[in-house]
């Protein structure tokens, strides 16, 4: 199937369910108190925007999202690039590991709110939790699955030093992997950030939780929306980023 031809199909059914989902609406088949009809929807939104409270809760999700998506990339990538190179550290922190990465980032809110309060810097630490994990684990097994004969001509060509071999062998022939981590981190920080917000910390969460609160679904699904936009957004920014950095790639 060609791109077009699979662009068309996909616009189809996303037009096709929310045409269905008015239907069933307006038929009584869903009750219109629980599921807010989509036609009311941009109305919503532009109320939401005039009254300058989309903007408001938008900043906000940013400003913690942006902190805890570059702390946690950031450590992410650099303790799996340096357990895959380096040994020793792997094995000092391996079972340390596999203890935490099964820990929700959610279950550490407790130790959030302890820590720093319920402020954006208990958010942005937990989204930094979520975000890290999964760069972690793309970092390292990008660089353990790098053919062993790079190092060997790197050494046949003087680069001896544990430096020279990171910068100009392991992270070029790794960066694939590691693009495909951050890449992830992006959709999983944004879904970490709702939760994070939920227990009083301002942004898109907490204004769900507001018109939940108040049965305003409406609302609530303009946020749904939001998050959707935004994440669509910055994935299409990556990917123009992505593409420019790998285009040594065949």
């Amino acid at each position: 199937m060609s791109r077009s031809r699979r662009t068309l199909y996909s616009a189809l059914g996303l037009v096709a369910f929310v045409l269905l989902w008015e239907l069933a609406l307006r038929s009584g088949l869903l009750p219109g108190s629980l599921v807010p009809l989509p036609s009311s929807i941009p109305l919503v939104f532009w109320y939401e925007l005039a009254d300058g409270i989309w903007l408001d809760v938008v900043r906000s999700s940013l400003g913690h999202y942006s902190v805890g998506l570059l702390i946690g990339s950031s450590l992410g990538i650099a303790v799996g690039v340096a357990a895959a190179l380096l040994p020793r550290f792997d094995a000092l922190h391996a079972w340390l590991a596999r203890l935490l990465r099964p820990i929700p980032p959610l279950a550490w809110i407790p130790f959030a709110i302890i820590w720093f309060g319920i402020n954006p810097t208990a958010a942005a630490f937990i989204i930094s939790i979520g975000v890290f994990w999964i760069n972690y684990f793309a970092s390292y097994s990008s660089v353990r699955s790098i053919d062993p004969d790079y190092d060997e001509v790197a050494l046949a060509f003087g680069q001896r030093s544990f430096v020279s071999r990171l910068t100009k062998v392991n992270l070029p022939a790794a960066a694939p992997g590691i693009l495909g981590g951050l890449r992830a981190g992006l959709g999983q920080g944004w879904m970490t950030v709702v939760a994070a917000e939920l227990f009083g910390i301002p942004g898109i969460g907490q204004r769900m939780m507001e018109a939940s609160s108040l049965l305003a679904t409406d609302i609530v699904v303009v946020y749904m929306l939001t998050i959707a936009g935004l994440y669509a957004l910055f994935d299409f920014l990556f990917m123009l980023i992505q593409r420019r950095l790998l285009r040594w790639q065949p």
